[in-house]
């Protein structure tokens, strides 16, 4: 377990997340007495793990566009994920793809609260879920047992995922879009996909 451990902390983008962390959370300092603050860091992981099941579903598993930078960009960012699940490079967000992408949830929730200390907890909240889907996926792809029962069960239904069928269970951290959106299947009940690992390329 050591060597996972330091495996996950030690990669440049995992470090960068809790670097972030620590210094958005001592910037936000005394304003953690409000309540506010703590609304808004909540909402900020909320966008995150709905937006973690649409991008997932709907932008990574989109058909190959002809486009050809925009096909090695998917390529890079999940089809070569599904080809080879175990790759680490291939298996955490690179930054060049998470630092614009918070970069306009700041702008957005600025537009949207008018206030800096707001802005900041929103995307300390979508850091803090993208920290939590980082292992969760991170876990499911090592042969790390884990400890807790949802652990384990998340671990499992992901391994479906690109095991069984590409076109259920997009959620990685949480279920709860699948069951909303109608993607979460019973795994006796899915038949076993061909191009779970070629994403149909």
């Amino acid at each position: 377990m050591t060597r996972y451990l330091r495996e996950f902390f030690g990669h440049l983008s995992i470090a960068a997340i809790l670097l972030f962390i620590v210094a958005t959370a001592a910037l936000l300092g005394a304003h953690w007495a409000e309540w506010q603050t703590w609304v808004a860091t909540l909402v900020g992981a909320l966008l995150f793990f709905s937006t973690e099941y649409t991008t997932h579903r709907y932008l990574f598993h989109m058909k190959p566009p002809r486009n050809e930078r925009l096909r090695k960009l998917l390529h890079r960012l999940h089809y070569d994920h599904h080809e080879v699940p175990n790759e680490l490079h291939l298996l955490l967000l690179p930054l060049w793809y998470s630092i614009p992408n918070f970069t306009i949830l700041w702008g957005l929730a600025y537009l949207v609260t008018g206030q800096a200390i707001l802005t900041w907890s929103v995307v300390l909240g979508g850091v803090l879920g993208m920290f939590y889907y980082e292992w969760v996926h991170y876990v499911a792809h090592r042969p790390i047992k884990p400890r807790t029962p949802w652990g384990r069960w998340m671990k499992k239904v992901h391994l479906w995922h690109h095991y069984k069928s590409e076109h259920f269970w997009f959620g990685v951290s949480n279920p709860l879009m699948d069951y909303l959106m109608g993607t979460f299947h019973d795994e006796k009940t899915v038949e076993m996909s061909p191009t779970a690992r070629k994403l149909n390329l």
